[in-house]
């Protein structure tokens, strides 16, 4: 199977420094611009299945690519949904103790049961197709490092996903799972 993994647009709560965790979040402009951008850059993929995180920023990212795929199945979940930040959720980064979490904070354990769950049963569904998931910066890093066989606290190593970054795997049946494409933005320049 193909996936392609990306990443919403940026929104209007990224520019503010605010955390959004299951918060829906909306694309500011430079968000917009970039969903379009995004867009162009897949349009001539041929995607047989969408999966989007059923947050609006994700949401909202995928229905600019789904604009050039009318007939492809679209699926909103909530197993692509950004990592539950509880009690952190709508506050400013920088006034953010990291090092004392909450315990209504969602773990690394919790994210990766939930989105392996996901790849598994799309796989086991479409072996043989192309697939696009549209997530979140940790969630998305969280499966990268199951696509990767790496313990998910390896995801602290992975470089940030950009704002409707793109990533290209080969899924396969045996998990030697192939890394075609990792952190592309070309074309948002």
């Amino acid at each position: 199977m193909k996936l392609i993994l990306t990443r919403h647009g940026r929104t209007v709560e990224n520019e503010k420094g605010i955390l959004q965790g299951h918060q829906p979040g909306k694309l500011s402009k430079t968000g917009l611009e970039q969903a379009k951008k995004l867009a162009l850059r897949l349009k001539s993929e041929k995607i047989d299945f969408i999966y989007s995180s059923d947050l609006a920023r994700a949401a909202d990212t995928t229905r600019e690519i789904a604009k050039f795929h009318p007939k492809t199945p679209l699926f909103l979940v909530e197993e692509l949904r950004e990592s539950d930040l509880g009690s952190f959720s709508g506050k400013h980064r920088e006034d953010i103790d990291w090092n004392n979490r909450p315990k209504d904070v969602e773990s690394l354990s919790s994210m990766k049961k939930r989105v392996k769950k996901l790849l598994d049963d799309v796989y086991k569904k479409n072996p043989n197709s192309t697939v696009l998931f549209v997530g979140h910066n940790r969630i998305n890093k969280v499966l990268i490092t199951i696509i990767m066989n790496k313990p998910v606290k390896h995801m602290k190593n992975l470089e940030q996903q950009h704002n409707t970054t793109i990533n290209i795997f080969e899924i396969k049946e045996d998990k030697k799972h192939k890394v075609i494409l990792l952190n592309c933005k070309k074309h948002l320049e």
